[in-house]
């Protein structure tokens, strides 16, 4: 199977099912230096992880991340970062109705038909439970950037016909964790809220949009044409499961924007550059960075393991069946796709930062050919008080 490689100077690639053993990643490309522990990374986890409230899934997955590889004593050391994710709480039993009735809308059937077996437990390699290795990796991503004035936040903006308002980016920073829903605007979390719940009672789903804004990205990144900022970024955000359209700047709105209402007039900034007058080209021109903030939309359709009954067919016995999804799944998936929309953007700018430039893809510091750094390890030898892992020795 291919297709679980991201990234070209920072490349993650990932392992497990969702009913497997563990789930796991190693990211290559970070460079040696960054201050890293496992904490940094479990907070974004615990965004994501079942459980967290009434409106996603009850598996108790506790999503604790260990670290396997790459760093000493608390710092990267430039070699690929090994994490794994063990899996706590997977219960294949209830899927063993669709090892061969296949699941309506899953990937239960493109599976079988492309690699004639699949691991059935949970929706296997295909499950959104693999996004847990995306957003360990983007931890470290918005680590990186963040030493480098880049910042990234995303907040739901739309539950079925339920539509927030435009936020800002300080409201994103502000609400987006209040809220069970993680809406940014506390009045429209609390409607989509009760809508989500109505489905819920109803043994249905639905769908909903994560809008993303990225500050501090320089200008400058990207390339033209399919290396520009928002391929990468597409290609990013339709990997999300259940992504079924992205969009930046104005997005699908600019089909009702004449060219004079769209084409942006510039003007000089106070520090005497030429910057464009508004954003509605959402921080990228030509494919490439303004910086200015990068601002875009990601949706996602409907959850589609419910409990209402529907038609299948088992190839197996060759009869049609009724198929009821019994189980522990989200009603609505934007609440926890919210850190996952937000690791896919880092991995895809630190990948340009580290391309352009502007990061040095081997030491943080920059300092290539120093090797007597505040992060190197220390020997015990110098030390009769430190640690060390010599076994004793006689004179």
């Amino acid at each position: 199977m291919n297709g679980n490689e991201f990234g070209r100077l920072f490349r993650v690639t990932t392992f497990g099912e969702s009913h497997g053993e563990a789930m796991g990643v190693t990211v290559s490309g970070c460079p040696a230096g960054l201050e890293l522990d496992e904490e940094d990374i479990q907070r974004d986890l615990d965004r994501r992880k079942p459980g967290q409230s009434h409106i996603t899934t009850s598996r108790g997955e506790p999503d604790a991340v260990a670290i396997k590889s790459g760093t000493q004593d608390g710092f990267t050391t430039g070699t690929p970062i090994g994490m794994v994710i063990q899996n706590k709480d997977a219960r294949s039993g209830k899927y063993e109705p669709f090892i061969t009735a296949p699941r309506p809308s899953h990937g239960d059937f493109t599976y079988s038909a492309k690699f004639g077996t699949r691991n059935w437990g949970g929706g296997g390699r295909s499950s959104a439970r693999e996004t847990a290795n995306w957003v360990a990796a983007g931890a470290i991503a918005k680590k990186i950037l963040g030493s480098e004035g880049i910042e990234i936040r995303a907040h739901v903006n739309q539950i079925g016909d339920i539509e927030a308002p435009e936020v800002s980016f300080e409201a994103m920073g502000e609400h987006v964790e209040e809220n069970d829903v993680r809406c940014a605007h506390p009045a429209t979390a609390e409607r989509m809220r009760a809508e989500i719940d109505q489905y819920q009672e109803e043994g249905d789903s639905i769908g909903g949009a994560i809008a993303f804004e990225i500050r501090g990205a320089p200008r400058g990144l990207g390339a033209p044409r399919f290396d520009s900022v928002p391929a990468r970024l597409g290609r990013a955000m339709m990997s999300v499961p259940a992504a079924t359209g992205f969009e930046f700047g104005l997005g699908r709105a600019a089909r009702h924007y004449r060219g004079s209402e769209r084409n942006e007039d510039w003007t000089f900034s106070d520090d005497g550059d030429p910057v464009p007058v508004g954003n509605d080209h959402g921080g990228l021109q030509g494919g490439i960075t303004t910086g200015q903030p990068i601002t875009g939309e990601v949706t996602l359709h409907a959850p589609t393991s419910i409990p209402t009954k529907q038609t299948t067919v088992d190839w197996e016995t060759g009869e049609e069946k009724e198929a009821q999804v019994i189980g522990r799944h989200d009603p609505v998936l934007p609440p926890r796709g919210v850190p996952v929309v937000e690791a896919m953007a880092a991995l895809t700018m630190v990948d340009f930062m580290l391309l352009g430039g502007n990061v040095n893809p081997d030491r943080m510091d920059g300092d290539t050919g120093e090797y007597d750094t505040d992060y190197h390890p220390s020997s015990p030898e110098n030390d009769p008080d430190a640690p060390t892992s010599a076994e004793p020795t006689e004179d």
